[in-house]
């Protein structure tokens, strides 16, 4: 696995040995996973972004939705 310098301000260190303490890991291990959630919840943002996009660009009929009304609607009890 490489190892990298990161620069961090001493707070933000701190912190993060406080957090890596509290879960039983090591700072590198918080870090990675730390940066694993960021990278993964990034990737949603730009998806979502790409959705609004298309949507912006093609805005749905209202129409297309009558369709599955009867579909969707749940039974009556």
């Amino acid at each position: 696995m490489p190892t990298i310098q990161v620069v961090i301000d001493a707070p933000l260190l701190r912190a993060a040995d406080r957090a890596a303490r509290r879960r039983k890991v090591n700072r590198s291990s918080l870090m990675r996973a730390a940066l694993r959630d960021h990278l993964a919840r990034m990737r949603v943002r730009e998806r979502e972004q790409a959705d609004r996009d298309g949507y912006a660009r093609h805005p749905q009929d209202p129409g297309e939705a009558v369709a599955w009304d009867k579909v969707a609607a749940w039974p009556e009890e």
